[in-house]
């Protein structure tokens, strides 16, 4: 089926309609608090609620411009050293934080049974390009080596991001592949990244509206976090792929950035690089968000989970 006529899951066409129905404005109409306040409410109403977990700690680490807020999951009080997963929130770099990811960093942290850390980079427009990266690499930096106030020892980083957060996973990989960390990145999973420059793809005409994240979204975030489009941190895809760790890359059908992601999994094929490309059909972008209104999708997330522990060898 090609993407003239896409597959769509019944429960995700549902999801759309009542979307659709709902009549609100377009993301690219709203003031920044408002498309802030939005994307708390769509994961509020759509995602499962988050699991209740031995431990949810806030803590915050140094960053380049002052103390970069982290939350820090685990199933258990205390735990041998091993992996520790460093999350990267999607929204744009412009509108997620926490909250908006909370409930997924608490089924990460039950399906995987790791400690999972969550950063909350700075944002545009008030910050802008490489502000996000420049924290996210600082982030990953500290939890590799700070046991002490962590309360966990990392034997190496599982880096694990959506959309944005996705970007910023692959750019951190490429970063501390040149300049390493006190442990290395075991695995990172880009979840709907933008690895390369959405602007004039196939996806991003053929699911330009009625499919959660809109062209005129992406336009929106892109004007806002003011990307170099001759860098790697913004646009991965340009960066070392020779050295880039075991990856699971993670793309929606329905996603107007899918075919950017298609794109990092290919440029990973060719450097020869080990990974799984897992292309989740009929669902849309921020689908690992909508788990409680798209029923289905938490199959995707444990499937998702199954090749993170495949390529763990867990």
């Amino acid at each position: 089926m090609n993407d003239a006529t896409p597959f769509v899951r019944p429960d995700m066409r549902a999801f759309l309609d009542a979307l659709a129905a709902m009549e609100g404005p377009a993301i690219a109409d709203m003031t920044l608090e408002e498309a802030r306040a939005s994307y708390v409410a769509l994961h509020a109403m759509a995602d499962k609620p988050a699991r209740e977990l031995a431990v949810i700690r806030d803590l915050a680490c140094p960053g380049p411009a002052g103390d970069i807020p982290l939350r820090l999951y685990d199933a258990r009080e205390r735990r041998e050293a091993g992996p520790v997963v460093t999350f990267f929130h999607g929204g744009g770099f412009v509108i997620g934080d926490l909250e908006t990811h909370h409930a997924l960093c608490t089924e990460l942290a039950h399906l995987l049974d790791l400690p999972v850390v969550a950063t909350h980079y700075r944002r545009a427009p008030e910050a802008p390009f490489p502000a996000a990266i420049d924290d996210c690499e600082a982030a990953a930096r500290w939890i590799a080596g700070s046991p002490g106030a962590l309360g966990r020892e990392a034997t190496g980083l599982v880096t694990i991001g959506d959309s944005a957060g996705g970007t910023a996973t692959i750019a951190v990989g490429q970063l501390l592949a040149a300049n390493p960390a006190d442990v290395p990145v075991v695995l990172q999973v880009p979840l709907f990244p933008l690895a390369a420059d959405a602007m004039g793809s196939a996806s991003l005409d053929a699911f330009a509206d009625g499919f959660v994240l809109t062209k005129a979204a992406v336009q929106f975030f892109d004007a806002a976090y003011q990307g170099d489009r001759t860098d790697p941190r913004a646009f991965p895809i340009l960066g070392d792929h020779a050295s880039a760790p075991p990856t699971v890359i993670v793309t929606a059908g329905l996603d107007p950035i899918r075919d950017s992601g298609r794109d990092y999994a290919k440029a990973l094929a060719e450097a020869g690089r080990s990974h799984v490309f897992l292309e989740i059909e009929g669902v849309t972008h921020s689908f690992t968000n909508l788990r409680q209104a798209v029923p289905s999708t938490q199959a995707d997330l444990e499937r998702v989970v199954a090749a993170m522990q495949f390529m763990l060898g867990a």
